[in-house]
């Protein structure tokens, strides 16, 4: 202000000294003013005044130190030519003196006002530090308390105390005024004069230089300044440019320091130096709350509406090298141009004082600063994928839950979704495309959801699938935000630099979105470091014409600003929605509490893994139960199931074709020959099938009947398959039947009844055995030869025509019988016809195999009720063994047969029985806990043999209560850290 006012000054006394100059008259011609009147001139002329190239920008540093204020720069001011010195000494000395005056008063109003303006600008400087209060001491938050900041400010001079100090103008004219009576002496004197303003006014501000005329005439004058305003416009982009890389270079250094120093706090913490407990981050609690979000079935109107980054694109676009950028790791398989990303992954981000990975379900730690590591995590990844997708499928929708942590990285959950694609390739499941769009709507659908749409710059905008999809889930776009990829070979490729343009500012798309920016997702080398790629992002984007060209905005440009922008808009609408889904899930609480009050009063609240706990005591004590089991009652059982094996074999094998024979020495060499290759053959493996048979009755037995009013019938599902898998899993030992057959051969080769007592017991035995088969006998007789006159009379049963024939036949079998009680078992070929011309001759026409077959159970049901009455007469046969029938015609070698016989099954019964309660008993108990292991770690088989209403009320109600709880201690967190 004050210059202008000099300036006037000057102008005045020129106009002054021109009027009473002598032999001048009118006005002068402009060219032939003086340079310092003519810029004057210029400066205040209303046609010729220039307007100053207003400097625009669109460069926003997007983080912490936006409004950082730029430095300004300063142009080095031009000399135009020489001017010639001139030597009058009162001017001079009045101009040093003027000038004196005007620098001390500046500085002193200048040195003031700088000074307050300073600390305002420099308190703004500096960064936001409440997310870090933790790390610096509390002394340094309470100096506040000490040192009062206000009163500072208030001692420093406001705009009125400025104002006192500026000098009075109308006493410099005044002064100028009576130094124009001493200049009116000659042109020389004023051209002094002239000299020493046109002195002060090079020594003005740069910017004043620019509007100098100069002495090639008005046209030059135009042309110099349009080049000179391109050239400055040109250099401050320049400049401007320079400085805002300088300030992105500043903020990521004091971002590192500050991620080296956080890493050394926490690393002191791990080891136990401070004392102070850190607490559970923020990012950790919320991400364990999506977990179990993740296995609550969506029922009782309550759906899980929790903010999520999820991140879509089209296959190959890039999301997974976008996502390694902000993991700050290469932690996802990779496939030239094959599909990997088969399900999705969910990627929990938060800080650590170490670079590591580590899966929900498992306690291993992937180092990420490792390559042995990052491969490991890698391989995981891909065989948890392939886990999931269930045969002749090519992607699923179960998700996987990784934690990255690590120091700097920005806290956060994202979702990996499966590259959309449009054409379904050989190899894939025929609906894959339908699946990936059906998992990618649901999560989209989520209105809370922020959805991370990735576009590859490097192909054409119409080729893109996945901009309609996001359009549909959000029309608006005020929760989507979108990145454009592989920038550099947009760049490198794209005729039209203006159309990458368009695509960032989304008029390219009919998608609408919060918030554009452009990647660069490294040179396509998959062995490049994140390092690497982040060198070279930078490199480009300082270099790239698309921002120097104002094209993009350096605020939406690299990765890092991205994870920051992303960053902030996740936890923005994490604090909108989190209460509002809280109180969702109270009211979802009341509800399943109060119906579990009214339909279980007396029950308590088990969930699925409770029950299936309870059901595990419960079948090992029944297992236990096994070997209470007295020796007696598994002898008992094991005897009678294995006769009840072998007495078809014993009967029809063994004793009837002996006791067919004519003399006793034919008897016994036949039974000691078909007792041998029986005992080598197939008894012993009997007896091992017979014993399994029964400890499986028995495990049954105990896991299956009622146990009164603790019977809970919902675990019989699981016992039952328990007992399946258990039995299923088991074999006996293979060394038994060896031993058996050594057993049960020395055990049928003893002859020698000792006693009475046995002599008896054999004949009750052979009694019981005979009559059972004579019983089944007479029941095939029945059914041969249909009811007889009793039943036809009384139930009004009538026999078939067939039934008849068979009723003459025996009717004639039996006559021929009677009259030769001694008749071999077989029939000759004359008695055949014998039989079949005699029941011609009555009108019954007849078969031979008819005979033969009518002649088999006529002839056994006779032989069998002669052993019995041959059986009854060896009761007192017992003296005549003792003297092996010596001059006796009584011989009873069948009961000697039978006695072997039974001799055998206790022998064997009690040989089974000690293997069974001394191993196999042990070894199903053993198999019972691993099978109760498996399904324990198996939650689809829980779910199918644990089901009911109860079941999954108290399931959902458990879940609720989980959620509810993780939630609230998440709120407080998230109050605690505002």
């Amino acid at each position: 202000m004050w210059r202008l006012r000099r300036a006037a000054v000057a102008c005045e006394v020129c106009q002054s000294l021109v009027k009473h100059s002598s032999g001048m008259k009118g006005s002068l011609p402009l060219q032939k003013l003086h340079l310092v009147s003519r810029s004057i001139y210029y400066l205040h002329h209303p046609a010729l005044k220039l307007q100053r190239p207003q400097l625009r920008t669109s460069f926003q540093q997007f983080s912490s130190l936006t409004n950082l204020p730029l430095r300004k720069l300063k142009l080095s001011p031009i000399k135009y030519g020489y001017q010639p010195r001139r030597y009058f000494w009162p001017a001079r000395l009045a101009a040093r003196l003027l000038k004196l005056r005007y620098l001390i008063l500046g500085s002193a109003v200048g040195g003031g006002y700088t000074a307050k303006k300073t600390f305002d600008q420099w308190k703004d400087m500096i960064p936001d530090l409440s997310d870090y209060k933790w790390i610096v001491p509390d002394i340094v938050w309470e100096i506040d308390e000490y040192i009062d900041f206000e009163k500072i400010t208030k001692a420093l001079p406001n705009s009125e105390d400025l104002a006192k100090l500026v000098p009075d103008f109308d006493k410099i004219l005044e002064s100028l005024s009576l130094l124009k009576d001493v200049f009116t002496t000659g042109h020389k004197l004023v051209s002094e004069v002239i000299g020493a303003s046109d002195l002060l006014l090079l020594l003005g501000s740069p910017g004043e230089t620019a509007f100098r005329a100069t002495d090639h005439g008005s046209e030059s004058d135009k042309h110099y300044r349009k080049v000179s305003d391109k050239e400055k416009i040109d250099q401050l982009q320049e400049e401007l440019l320079h400085t805002q890389l300088k300030y992105q270079r500043i903020l990521e250094r004091l971002e590192k320091e500050n991620k080296e120093l956080r890493k050394l706090v926490l690393q002191k913490d791990d080891k136990g130096i401070h004392h102070r407990k850190l607490k559970k981050s923020l990012i950790d609690m919320y991400s364990e709350v999506l977990d179990v979000l993740s296995d609550y079935d969506a029922s009782y109107n309550t759906q899980d509406h929790l903010p999520r980054v999820v991140v879509v694109g089209d296959q190959s676009a890039g999301k997974t090298s976008v996502l390694e950028m902000i993991a700050q790791a290469r932690i996802f398989p990779r496939g030239s141009g094959e599909m990997m990303t088969r399900s999705p992954v969910k990627v929990t981000l938060s800080e650590g004082p170490h670079h590591v990975a580590l899966f929900k379900d498992s306690s291993r730690e992937f180092d990420l600063t490792k390559e042995e590591d990052l491969a490991a995590l890698r391989h995981e990844i891909e065989l948890r994928m392939r886990k999931n997708v269930k045969e002749g499928c090519t992607v699923s929708p179960e998700t996987i839950s990784l934690n990255v942590k690590g120091p700097g990285l920005q806290r956060m959950v994202l979702v990996d979704l499966p590259g959309v694609i449009s054409t379904v390739t050989s190899g894939m499941a025929p609906d894959t495309k339908e699946t990936i769009f059906s998992i990618s709507k649901a999560y989209m659908q989520n209105p809370n959801a922020i959805i991370l749409c990735i576009q590859d710059g490097s192909v054409d905008a119409e080729r893109s699938i996945v901009t309609d999809l996001v359009s549909q889930m959000d029309p608006h776009g005020r929760r989507t935000i979108f990145v454009l990829t592989k920038v550099d070979l947009a760049e490198k490729n794209v005729a039209s630099p203006s159309r990458i343009q368009q695509i960032i500012e989304g008029k390219l798309f009919p998608m609408k979105a919060l918030g554009y920016f452009a990647v660069v997702t490294g040179k396509g080398n998959s062995s490049e470091s994140i390092e690497a790629i982040r060198e070279y992002e930078e490199e480009f984007f300082q270099n790239s014409k698309l921002l120097k060209t104002s094209m993009l905005k350096a605020h939406q440009v690299t990765t890092r600003n991205l994870s920051l922008a992303v960053s902030d808009c996740f936890w923005k609408m994490v604090r909108e929605s989190v209460e509002q889904q809280a109180d969702s899930f109270k009211a979802t609480r009341f509800n399943l509490e109060t119906e579990w009050k009214n339909n279980y009063p007396r029950l308590r609240e088990l969930d699925r893994n409770e029950l299936f706990e309870k059901a595990k005591n419960e079948i090992l004590d029944e297992v236990i139960s096994l070997s209470q089991v007295t020796p007696k009652h598994w002898e008992e059982i094991l005897q009678q199931s294995l006769w009840e094996r072998v007495s078809t074999h014993v009967i029809e094998n063994i004793y009837l074709p002996a006791a067919q024979t004519m003399n006793s020495g034919t008897f016994n060499t036949t039974v000691d020959i078909k007792l041998k290759q029986w005992t080598d053959k197939q008894l012993p493996n009997k007896a091992v099938e017979v014993a399994w048979e029964t400890l499986q009755e028995e495990f049954s037995r105990f896991m299956t009947e009622p146990k009164g009013k603790e019977h809970d019938d919902i675990f019989d599902k699981l016992k039952e398959a328990v007992k399946e898998e258990s039995i299923k899993r088991h074999k006996w030992n293979d060394f038994a039947e060896d031993s058996l057959r050594v057993i049960q051969h020395n055990a049928l080769e003893d002859r020698s009844i000792s006693d009475k007592q046995q002599w008896d017991a054999a004949i009750y035995f052979m009694e019981e055995a005979l009559q059972a088969r004579l019983q089944d006998t007479e029941n095939a007789i029945e059914n041969m030869i249909g009811p007889d006159w009793k039943k036809r009379w009384l139930y009004w049963k009538n026999r078939t025509q067939e039934q008849c024939v068979h009723n003459e036949t025996k009717n004639e079998l039996e006559k021929m019988l009677k009259c030769n009680e001694e008749h071999p078992a077989y029939l000759a070929s004359d008695e055949i016809t014998t039989v079949r011309k005699n029941l011609e001759s009555r009108g019954v026409a007849v078969d031979p195999s008819l005979i033969k077959d009518t002649w088999h159970q006529v002839y056994r049901r006779h032989f069998l009720k002669t052993a019995l009455n041959h059986c009854n007469l060896c009761r007192r046969g017992f003296y005549y063994y003792q003297r092996h029938f010596v001059d006796s015609e009584l011989e009873c070698n069948d009961v000697v047969l039978f006695w072997r016989i039974q001799r055998m099954l206790a022998i064997t019964a009690n040989t089974l029985r000690q293997q069974l309660t001394n191993t196999e008993v042990r070894r199903l108990e053993k198999n019972v806990k691993e099978v109760l292991e498996d399904f324990a770690e198996d939650s689809e088989k829980k779910v199918k043999l644990l089901t009911g209403k109860r079941v999954q009320l108290a399931e959902d109600l458990k879940k609720v209560r989980e959620i509810q709880e993780k939630l609230d201690a998440f709120i407080e967190a998230l109050h605690q850290e505002k």
